[in-house]
């Protein structure tokens, strides 16, 4: 499957992620017919090293209806929808950004347990999180949630978990829920087949000849921590070495006695103990799912020192160096990496675009070069009422995260105003020479040519685009004709080493160099107390 997979192009992988799964196995003797399962669970991956506090504002909660409506693959009429009777409760999803704010997370907590106990029982649940969220006050918040969810619901209902590949798997985590994957593609192209994956997985439980029987139903699952923490941008599926591991997942996952096999890279940018890679292979056969969990582990820890940046890394001055090259294809894509609000920034730092604005060989009229983005409400109101086409002098940024650097000073015209977009509300433009600075009401990433576009840029024609972003997403990435990842400041720095992590747990690479790992699988089947050191 994942040879095939990967042969299909962007536009077409997005269509398979709606299908990809087969039907589902037929109902068993003992099995169950149809099902009750409730839907909920919390979805942030959130930076400690980030000023920015994700509040209620962050947050889009979903119930009911249309939450069920957010899995196109439980449509009425699809093979899933009809096969359980679903109970859909509460799920908070959150574009990522700092560690969630303690009173919002225990309303969204509280929302789904009162959720399980008004509406359960239930024979299954669908437990959607992300894996890397981080509660102020908290360690492993997803455990702390789990822990939480498994309490309402009883020990005999099956729990099928869905998760990032970025976030992390701690013991209460694994020992809270009976059935893990997720993604295994990065960028993720796959989100939406993964979380298919993971009701797949549960209705095939649940269908099986043990159906009825709470402890039967419940596969082993061989848990290996891999003391490795490195970010997204150095361990992209595109390439070799992770693309080759992640490979092994689909035949793994054929073979017989195992169920689903999934690597989690870990969250980078948050100091926890549990911020690490595993390795989880789950099924029937105990012996075949902890030779694979171990022998996959094993290539990822042999495969430290070899994972690369997915793209060519320097500074920002060497990166524009690079795009200024009268020789340079355009558009010449720039990374700034440190504050990409997708991987948990501020999405607010100033230090690239203050860096910019010094640059008469941008500001001048000769190339167009565009700059996304900032957020400051009180600076895209000056805009607003200065008018498009006013010349304008304001202050921006920096008002959430200013340790790289202070706000900037703009002095420009305002080349649009743009209202109504769900995520960054009011976007102005703001044209210095041929430098468009965008600054938008609240923080938003631009992943797709459609976010330049609605505000009258035109990225396929610049000379030089820079995004607050780490690899580029599919668009950007079919977009660039030249590309350079700027190791820029910030709370998602790609520098891991100068962020001050302190509170991992010894020996994960690349802050601790002493000693190997045993990559010893830990099996467990919960509910009977069962734990196999193999």
């Amino acid at each position: 499957m994942s040879a095939q997979y990967e042969e299909l192009d962007v536009t077409e992988r997005r269509e398979a992620n709606e299908i990809w799964m087969g039907p589902l196995p037929p109902l068993e003797a003992g099995g169950l017919e149809r099902p009750r399962i409730g839907i909920g669970g919390i979805s942030i991956e959130s930076s400690t090293f980030s000023p920015h506090v994700s509040g209620d504002e962050a947050f889009t909660v979903r119930t009911g209806t249309a939450l069920r409506a957010y899995y196109p693959f439980l449509d009425e009429g699809r093979e899933l929808g009809e096969a359980a009777d679903w109970v859909p409760l509460t799920h908070g999803r959150s574009l990522p950004g700092g560690a969630v704010d303690a009173d919002t997370y225990r309303r969204m907590k509280t929302a789904i347990v009162d959720g399980i106990r008004a509406h359960g029982p239930f024979d299954g649940f669908f437990f959607d999180i992300h894996g890397a969220m981080s509660v102020v006050g908290l360690d492993d918040a997803e455990g702390d949630l789990a822990l939480a969810v498994r309490e309402a619901l009883g020990e005999d209902a099956l729990v099928s978990t869905s998760m990032d590949l970025h976030g992390n798997v701690s013991a209460t985590l694994r020992d809270a829920v009976d059935l893990l994957t997720c993604y295994r593609m990065a960028p993720h192209e796959d989100w939406l087949n993964t979380k298919e994956r993971a009701v797949w997985n549960l209705l095939a439980r649940l269908r099986g000849k043990h159906g009825t029987d709470p402890q039967r139903r419940r596969p082993y699952a061989a848990w290996v921590p891999v003391p490795v923490l490195l970010p997204g941008e150095k361990t992209s599926t595109r390439l070799e070495p992770a693309r080759g591991i992640y490979a092994e997942l689909p035949l793994i996952e054929a073979l017989p006695g195992v169920l689903d096999a999934s690597i989690w890279i870990g969250y980078a940018w948050a100091d926890e103990p549990r911020c690490q890679a595993y390795v989880v292979v789950t099924g029937d056969d105990a012996a075949v799912i902890t030779r694979e969990a171990e022998r996959v582990a094993r290539m990822f820890w042999d495969a430290r020192e070899d994972f690369v940046f997915v793209a060519e890394t320097g500074s920002l001055d060497e990166a524009l160096a690079k795009a200024l090259d009268p020789d340079a294809p355009h558009p010449y894509l720039i990374s700034d990496s440190g504050d990409n609000p997708t991987a948990g920034g501020a999405g607010d730092v100033t230090w690239t675009l203050a860096h910019l604005l010094a640059r008469p060989e941008l500001t001048g009229g000769d190339r167009t070069t565009l700059v996304a983005s900032i957020f400051d409400r009180e600076a895209v109101a000056a805009a607003v009422e200065a008018g498009v086409g006013a010349k304008i002098s304001l202050t921006a940024g920096a008002g959430v995260d200013d340790g790289p650097h202070p706000p900037v000073e703009i002095t420009g015209t305002v080349f649009s105003i743009t209202d109504g977009d769900s995520d960054a509300g009011t976007q102005v433009v703001i044209a210095v020479g041929g430098l468009h600075a965008i600054i938008t009401e609240r923080r938003k990433p631009f992943h797709l040519l459609d976010d330049f576009r609605m505000l009258g840029l035109e990225p396929s024609t610049a000379d030089i685009v820079v995004v607050k972003i780490g690899y580029l997403e599919p668009e950007l990435y079919d977009l660039a004709r030249g590309w350079t990842l700027a190791l820029t400041p910030g709370g998602v720095d790609q520098d891991l080493l100068r962020l001050g992590h302190h509170r991992l747990v010894a020996g994960v690479y690349p802050f601790d160099l002493s000693g190997t790992p045993e990559l010893t699988a830990v099996v467990v089947r919960r509910g009977g107390g069962e734990e196999i050191s193999a």
